[in-house]
Parts: structure tokens; sequence; C-alpha cells
């Protein structure tokens, strides 16, 4: 249990951090993607009888330059270069451990993941991989940031886009093979997403949103675990399976909390600059007889020069013995 937390504790803070770039660039699907090719190298490390997790290495990191360079010299879009590696991938995978007569069972603890039976070997390998990702994707945020929401800026800013790019792609599919015990090639793609899509419901920055997502990636993984391990008691519960429903409830939660902030944002926002406010007048005795002020219980929006109360769904703005209704 010590080694299946440790290698929870780095998994969820480096599947997110990753997660983050992806997500920013609408990849949200390269996890699944790589996670299918990781399945190939899998299946060379067990007929080999060498380290499954670093011939897992190899093969997701050709795999996710491929996707990229397809993705971005090729004219076939991102979608589909990531269906051919879904398929690709998990036949190959499949048809090696036929091929060196063993038996596809022993996949099943890399597709859904098997963190309590995690060798120290393979603890410290996660550790070391995780260390690397964590390292470059804080080292080069703000690089990666530029690269990932506006890679034309980024391009006349004098920034290496496609270099910075492939270093991502090489970044997932490292955390992929981090994340294999943990949760599972198949399901690694949640742990790398769901964290990041929880953490932009209640963030506004993209500094914050990364660092929520790590924390909520940790808990996540922390939490899963435990309750599998407590559940394991009367049940037979796979740790992978319960963490990601662990981060799926950490959004359902959170969803309704960033609606009410985004509602929030909208009323306190100013006008666009430059955009006639239309507006109507509102007397206070033609149908408004409310009078606002510092007690009267309505929002107040500072706007340019005064102050808006919001009221029933519009905005007023105290103007002589009237109110314009925005």
């Amino acid at each position: 249990m010590q080694r299946a937390l440790l290698a929870a504790v780095f998994t969820g803070l480096a599947a997110p951090a990753v997660g983050t770039y992806l997500v920013q660039r609408r990849l949200s699907l390269m996890g699944d993607g790589i996670g299918h090719v990781a399945v190939t190298g899998v299946a060379l490390g067990l007929i080999t009888h060498t380290s499954p997790t670093w011939t897992a290495v190899v093969v997701a990191t050709l795999g996710a330059v491929a996707i990229e360079v397809v993705r971005a010299k090729g004219h076939t879009n991102g979608d589909v270069a990531l269906a051919l590696m879904f398929y690709g991938g998990l036949a190959g995978g499949v048809l090696i451990t036929g091929l060196g007569g063993q038996s596809t069972s022993l996949l099943q603890t890399y597709l859904f993941g098997s963190i309590t039976t995690i060798s120290p070997g393979d603890v410290w390998v996660t550790v070391a991989l995780a260390a690397v990702v964590l390292a470059v994707c804080l080292g080069l945020s703000p690089q990666l940031f530029a690269v990932a929401h506006d890679p034309e800026y980024a391009q006349v800013a004098g920034l290496r886009v496609q270099a910075y790019n492939l270093a991502v792609a090489v970044l997932a599919a490292v955390s992929v093979t981090v994340a294999m015990r943990t949760v599972g090639l198949l399901l690694v793609s949640a742990l790398m997403v769901v964290p990041v899509a929880t953490a932009q419901q209640v963030s506004r920055s993209f500094r914050a949103t990364l660092v929520a997502a790590m924390a909520l990636g940790i808990g996540a993984s922390v939490g899963g675990l435990l309750l599998a391990a407590y559940a394991s008691f009367s049940a037979n519960v796979a740790p992978g399976p319960t963490i990601v429903l662990l981060s799926l409830g950490g959004f359902v939660a959170a969803w309704p909390l960033g609606a009410w902030l985004r509602s929030r944002q909208r009323l306190r926002a100013p006008f666009a600059p430059g955009e006639p406010a239309a507006h109507e007048v509102a007397g206070h005795g033609e149908g408004h007889d409310h009078v606002h002020g510092e007690d009267c219980g309505h929002l107040a929006v500072e706007h340019g020069d005064h102050v808006d109360y919001v009221h029933e769904g519009h905005r007023h703005a105290p103007h002589g013995e009237h109110y314009d209704e925005h």
C-alpha cells in the first residue's frame, strides 16, 4: 500500500499537468490514442521478458510523435490520426502477445491498472518519469502555454512551435506509461483530462487551472486508491476505475459551482469597449418605485465613472431623477 500511495501521488501530479496543455490545444483524446499504442509496447516487453514499462515508453513516444507529425504535416486531421493509433495500437498488442505464446490476460493489469501489485522497481521508474514530466511542464509553462493558446502568435514571437508541440506529445506519452499501472492504459486519458475540466469550472487563469488540476489529480488518485482498498474487504474493487469515477464525481460536483461563478462574472463584466450601451429610462415613479442605494440589497457593479445596480435582470444606472436601464 505504501508503494501504491507513492505511485498514486506522482501519477496524480504528472497526468493532469500534461493534460492541461492537451485540453488547451483541444486534443483531449490524445491520451487515449497513445494509451492504445502503448499496449503494443507492453506486449513487446512481455514476449521479450524485458520491462514492459520501458518498452511502453519507447513505443508510446514513437506513436505520439507520429500522431503529431501526421496532424501537423499530413493531409489527415488530428481525429483521424488518433483513430488510426486507436485501432492499430490495440490490435498490434493483442496480436504480438498471441504470437509470443503469452496469454492476453497478462495485458489486463496494464489495460485497467493494478497499482496494489506494483513492484519497488516500477515505483521508482514511475517516480523518476513523473518527476521529469513535472519539471518540463512547470519549467517551460510560459512557452508551452503560448504555443497551446495561440500558435500563430507564438511563431511570430520566435518560438519553435513544432518543437514544443512535439515536446508536449512526448510528455503525454511518458505520462501514459507513468499512469498505466495506476488507472490502466484504457482509462489513463480520464486522469489527464477530467481533473483539468473540473479545475476549469472554478478557475479563471491558466496557472490556476494547472495548479488546481494537479491538486485534484492527487486527490482523485489517493482517494480512489483508499476507497478501493476499503471496499476490497467486502468486494473485488479495482483502484483504476474507482479513481476515474471519483474524478468524474468531482466534475459533477464542481459544475453547478462553475455555472454560478460564470453567471456572477457576467453580471460584473463591463460592456465591451466601443459598444453602444442600449438603454431606456426607468423612472422612480413609473414602474420603478425602488430607490437603489448602499443598503438596497442589489448587486452594485462599477461601470466607468458611476455604479450600476443589477435589478430584475437589468442594470440600472442612476441618472438624475431616474435610472437608465441597460
